[in-house]
């Protein structure tokens, strides 16, 4: 579980236990049924935080997925210029894994922080609007620029990593709280293997592939 995480399931997991002992010496079964909901909760919290190992695909010359989660959007940022970044979105529901993991490896460029709105995270315009990290990273063959969106329920981003930091393909980077979108901006250089619809694994699942001439 992530460490970020423990807060979360104390929060409940101490009322859970309050109320238990309280049940079991009065035998009220409103005190179970409160016990019930905070220990619910509890298993709930420990769920979401979860962080899976997972089995990182090797090649300097692959985009990995940095998230789990549905494919919402796939296409070019100027749809007429052939040259230009394909987005790739990633939509993280409350039932998803939320640590984000590198895409590729290599150094961080930058890591900026924008302000900005709670829209709901499967909507287009959250990918404008909504609060957000952007993180630049600079690989051997390829860079690219991952961007970690808050939505309606998320309002709080980690990013582990600073400006300067070296990071391995599928490497933890950070996570979000609640539901969620990761957005991936892929060179032309890089072909995009994943459609729109498609269920994706953070830190498995290869979403690009460099065309070779």
């Amino acid at each position: 579980m992530a460490r970020e995480g423990i807060p979360f399931v104390v929060l409940f997991a101490v009322p859970a236990l309050v109320a238990g002992t309280a049940a079991g010496m009065t035998g009220s079964v409103w005190l179970w049924g409160i016990t019930l909901v905070f220990l619910l909760l509890t298993l709930f919290m420990a769920y979401f935080f979860r962080d899976p190992s997972r089995t990182v695909p090797s090649g300097d010359d692959i985009v990995i997925s940095p998230a789990d989660g549905k494919v919402l959007v796939v296409e070019r940022i100027d749809g007429a210029d052939a040259s230009s970044p394909t987005q790739v979105s990633i939509f993280l529901s409350p039932m998803d894994v939320h640590i984000n993991r590198a895409p590729i490896g290599g150094t961080v460029e930058s890591v900026t922080y924008k302000p900005g709105e709670f829209r709901v995270a499967s909507l287009k315009v959250a990918s404008e609007v909504n609060e957000q990290n952007v993180i630049a990273i600079n690989g051997s063959e390829i860079s690219i620029v991952a961007r970690q969106i808050a939505g309606l329920v998320a309002r709080r981003i980690v990013c582990w990593k600073k400006a300067g930091d070296r990071v391995e393909a599928g490497e933890r980077i950070g996570l979000m709280k609640f539901s969620s979108r990761m957005d991936v901006l892929v060179p032309s250089s890089v072909e995009v293997l994943c459609r729109v619809g498609d269920r994706v694994v953070g830190g498995e699942t290869v979403i690009g592939r460099k065309i070779r001439d």
